[in-house]
């Protein structure tokens, strides 16, 4: 195995075990400030994804996200919250975990090293050129993600690797390669501490990134929120209201009218339209709102 940055020894923390709470506590704390110009450093490399996502996403394309222990479970995680937050359909944006379901909440890492399941998976789904494949990995050179990102490359799919290491293998195959440098860990190869956070706050900046590209928020509210319950119907009242400046008396009439789509409500009262009218300019942007009022304005 080649020399990993996140397997090397952490000199700042070699006496850890000697501290009382609020020193490891502390020290942990200050550990993790290596996580913000880990991420800093590869800003552009984020954006790069975002925009090919979004391309790959307007043509009809998916998203699999791919990982093996912290990196897949962190995966897993997103995915399942794109749902109720930006009505997100699951068979667009799926993560893998080595190990499958089970692992999600048992210690399989066994799995990690098995390329076949991944690349069998991948087959399944009928992986294609539109799609996008994100590999996840803190050393960037797990088989598992390694495959899939390999596999992708083969199909033509966007392939994108994210990992905490240097000069990687994943990085070496992806079209794009982000790489946030955040040090040894506090504990020497616990890659489920700084790595595994420095991954999950891109994975969520990629994720919510798309999310907006695609027109799922206005100014930065949530208005493609799935209104599951009493709770978020409220929600969306009250979005309605605070962006249109309505009463709750119009507010719920609009929510009825429209069938409780947030974004149809928000455009006819922003812009005094109609019913059809805010289905027409929506359909005609993709469900962009805002694209869509600034082209019911256009001359």
């Amino acid at each position: 195995m080649n020399k990993r940055i996140t397997e090397e020894v952490n000199a700042n923390t070699e006496n850890i075990d000697e501290m009382n709470a609020l020193e490891i506590a502390t020290m942990m704390w200050k550990e993790d400030q290596s996580i913000y110009h880990g991420i800093d450093s590869c800003l552009s490399d984020i954006a790069k994804a975002i925009d090919m996502i979004v391309d790959r996403w307007q043509q009809g394309g998916r998203v699999f996200v791919v990982g093996a222990g912290t990196s897949g479970r962190i995966g897993v995680l997103d995915a399942a919250e794109l749902g109720p937050t930006f009505s997100v359909k699951a068979n667009r944006w799926m993560a893998f975990l080595a190990g499958g379901h089970e692992a999600t909440w048992k210690p399989l890492e066994q799995h990690e090293d098995n390329s076949e399941d991944i690349v069998k998976s991948l087959k399944e789904h009928e992986l294609k050129t539109v799609d996008a494949v994100i590999g996840m990995s803190a050393s960037g050179s797990t088989p598992y993600s390694v495959a899939a990102l390999t596999y992708g490359k083969e199909v033509g799919a966007a392939t994108i690797s994210i990992s905490c290491n240097t000069g990687t293998v994943s990085g070496d195959i992806s079209d794009v390669n982000i790489e946030a440098i955040v040090g040894p860990e506090v504990i020497r190869g616990s890659t489920r501490l700084k790595a595994g956070t420095a991954q999950k706050m891109i994975l969520n900046t990629i994720s919510t990134g798309v999310m907006i590209r695609l027109g799922k928020v206005y100014k930065n509210e949530m208005i493609e929120m799935q209104l599951m319950n009493h709770k978020l119907k409220h929600r969306a009242e009250a979005t309605l209201m605070k962006l249109a400046d309505v009463d709750e008396q119009q507010a719920t009439y609009l929510m009825e009218l429209t069938d409780h789509h947030l974004k149809k409500a928000l455009f006819i009262a922003l812009t005094n339209a109609s019913l059809e009218e805010s289905t027409f300019y929506l359909n005609k942007t993709n469900g962009h709102l805002k694209q869509a009022i600034q082209l019911f304005y256009e001359p």
